[in-house]
């Protein structure tokens, strides 16, 4: 697998685990219940955009030769 492409899908799943951390501490804290539904399609949203985003922005950061 290219690493590139390893590295942002690595980051796509932080990111989605990040934000259901952040719902679970948002459901510990409050009296709000989201549906379990909603959750997880939110997450799998937070998780393409991190994904794609990161995907996108690593040639702009680390230019051709992957230093900064």
């Amino acid at each position: 697998m290219d690493p590139r492409l390893k590295a942002s899908l690595l980051w796509g799943a932080i990111g989605a685990l990040s934000f259901l951390v952040l719902v679970q501490g948002y459901e510990l804290l409050t009296d709000g219940r989201l549906a379990f539904a909603l959750k997880f399609a939110v997450a799998g949203v937070v998780a393409l955009v991190a994904a794609g985003s990161t995907y996108l922005a690593d040639p702009l950061v680390f230019g051709r030769n992957g230093r900064v």
